[in-house]
């Protein structure tokens, strides 16, 4: 997250997309959530969002053009936020929140859930809450499972339902491609889709010590994304655009979140050719780095 307040009354926060680097879907929980073991990355695409106090209590939340299909009502993780928030601390005062969406659409690079955080820290700075960073990502967890990562700096390992979180350091020395085909998908129907039981434990892969970017490649690939053979049925230009990364030079291609976003890590300049991304007719094409940032608050 990058923060940059402007007065006492207004700041602005660009909040990142992110990356599953692999992304293991373990038993499935009592409560009906699924226990995953994944390797989060924060990537220099990002969500712009202006937050302003007001008087009266309430979230009010203006798109501009790109997200004007996202929902602005309730169910959005930032009205969602605010009223956590609200309900928490008893706050007497509202938001005004302007969102340039950058970040596609339930894609699997967690737009929203950066979105949703990003609210957490405008209340905590503008209504003078003074929460540190762990509890505010405690508070988040209360509202949606990737909430959490978006508060310490960057990459983590994430398990549970997504709210464990441990920072890890990791080398950031590679470029990557993301390329969205153009269709969005409910990681809801992502996750009924894979048949987990209920009380098995799979064996949970152990990330090794990665010192460099090619040893940082060499362990990514002993592992993978368990989503990928399930929505590869359903969106067959998953395999069309893992061949293009592939074919351009791209060490590892792979599905991000529940996708249906693919990322190309490159070692080098990506040489991704964009005419063959506009032949893929509403693929869309990212070009962007890993990031991190330190400590949001003491």
């Amino acid at each position: 997250m990058y923060i940059e307040q402007h007065d006492r009354d207004l700041l602005t926060i660009k909040a990142p997309a992110k990356i599953n680097l692999f992304l293991e879907v373990l038993n499935k929980r009592p409560d009906g959530f699924h226990n995953i073991n994944s390797l989060f990355q924060a990537v220099s695409l990002f969500d712009e969002l202006t937050f302003e106090s007001r008087k009266k209590p309430g979230v009010t939340i203006s798109l501009n053009s790109e997200g004007s299909n996202l929902s602005t009502g309730s169910d959005n993780l930032i009205s969602r936020a605010y009223f956590l928030m609200k309900d928490e601390f008893g706050l007497e005062k509202g938001l005004t929140v302007h969102l340039n969406k950058q970040i596609p659409i339930a894609a699997g690079l967690g737009g929203g859930s950066a979105d949703g955080a990003a609210a957490i820290i405008a209340c905590n700075l503008l209504f003078d809450l003074g929460l540190s960073q762990e509890r505010m990502a405690r508070l988040s967890a209360g509202i949606g499972s990737d909430l959490p990562f978006f508060f310490p700096g960057g990459q983590a390992l994430v398990s549970g339902r997504g709210e464990e979180v441990t920072p890890v350091s990791l080398p950031t020395g590679y470029s990557l491609v993301l390329i969205n085909p153009g269709v969005e998908v409910s990681t809801a129907e992502a996750y009924r889709a894979l048949k987990r039981d209920l009380t098995k434990s799979p064996v949970r892969y152990t990330l090794p010590p990665c010192r460099d970017v090619k040893s940082l490649v060499e362990a990514l690939r002993m592992a993978g994304n368990d989503f990928e053979d399930v929505l590869g049925v359903s969106c067959p230009e998953l395999g069309r655009i893992r061949d293009i990364l592939m074919d351009s030079g791209a060490q590892l291609a792979r599905l991000s979140g529940s996708g249906p976003t693919m990322f190309g890590l490159f070692e080098g300049k990506p040489a991704v050719e964009r005419d063959k991304i506009v032949s893929g007719g509403n693929w869309c094409l990212f070009t962007v780095s890993p990031i991190t940032w330190p400590k949001l608050v003491p």
